[in-house]
């Protein structure tokens, strides 16, 4: 790259917004959760919504166990999320409506979280002590990439003060939904406790967090 070249790239960098701070930290709305990307190479940093307005303790994925055209990637929850939203009303897609319509910290691009990236928002922001389900965790998308299951100690519980256990931020001990379609009846689910992941009936109720996300 040409000097000329190099210090254009700078002065279009320096209007963007600043890196985040350490994992937990209040960042763009929310709290900085850790990047997300492909092969390893960071792509996104992902922000964590406000338990306060950007998390709801019992909604549906859907109102029935029929399928959901689109709604199936690991990795893009705004994409996932537009789906279920050009699919059907709130009343059809609780979960992903909530997320889609929160304006929160000036911000409206919220969303429901794909499979890895909820992940990352387990490895990241664990609130709990418990041992790790060690069946669960594999993640390409983060980063770095993680190519097998946790560990029982692996990862620990999060060292961001809000967000252990009995914080201000912090995740339930409980199942949160993804955004992403297994099959027609199923989507899958992680569990904020202990990490376990497996897909669950969409009628079901469960927890949800939004998230943003932001270009490195």
């Amino acid at each position: 790259m040409s000097g000329a070249l190099q210090a254009v790239f700078q002065n279009q960098r320096s209007f963007g917004p600043p890196p985040p701070g350490a994992i937990g930290s209040a960042y763009q709305g929310g709290f900085y959760a850790g990047q997300i990307g492909v092969a390893g190479v960071a792509t996104h940093y992902l922000i964590v919504a406000p338990v306060s307005s950007g998390e709801s303790a019992s909604k549906q994925y859907k109102n029935a166990n029929t399928a959901v055209p689109g709604a199936d990637s690991v990795i893009d929850g705004p994409q996932n999320t537009a789906d279920m939203v050009a699919d059907g009303n709130s009343t059809v897609y609780p979960a992903a409506h909530f997320c889609n319509d929160a304006s929160i910290g000036g911000f409206t691009d919220w969303y429901m979280p794909a499979k890895n990236e909820l992940e990352i928002c387990y490895y990241n922001l664990k609130p709990t002590t418990t041992a790790n389900n060690t069946s669960s965790g594999t993640n390409t998308n983060a980063v770095p990439s993680r190519g097998s299951n946790y560990t029982a100690g692996t990862p620990a519980q999060t060292s961001a003060a809000a967000f252990k256990d009995t914080g201000v931020e912090d995740f339930a001990a409980a199942f949160y939904w993804s955004s992403t379609e297994t099959s027609a009846s199923f989507a899958w689910r992680q569990d904020f406790n202990d990490g376990f992941q497996n897909d669950y009936f969409k009628v079901s109720s469960r927890r949800v967090r939004c998230v943003r996300r932001l270009a490195i």
